[in-house]
């Protein structure tokens, strides 16, 4: 005679083949990334393109020109 506190072989095996599925179904989740490579180089060409046209407004502005010219002047009139 069975006991009813403990479940049935079949229900054990049913609730292993349950939790094998959803461990299944998580992994293939976790790794699916089709199409997320092409979205994530268009964001991060994106990225670098402004990050570059912003560098290079700051570089060629007059107080960026002017700063460093005052930099190197005072460094090369500088008396050791």
């Amino acid at each position: 005679m069975a006991d009813s506190r403990f479940p049935s072989r079949q229900l054990r095996a049913r609730a292993r083949e349950a939790i094998a599925r959803l461990q299944l179904r998580t992994v293939r989740a976790a790794a699916a990334d089709d199409g997320m490579s092409t979205a994530e180089y268009a964001i991060g060409t994106i990225a670098a393109a402004a990050f570059g046209a912003v560098l290079y407004g700051v570089v060629t502005g007059d107080s960026i020109v002017d700063a460093l010219t005052r930099i190197i002047d005072r460094a090369l009139n500088t008396t050791v």
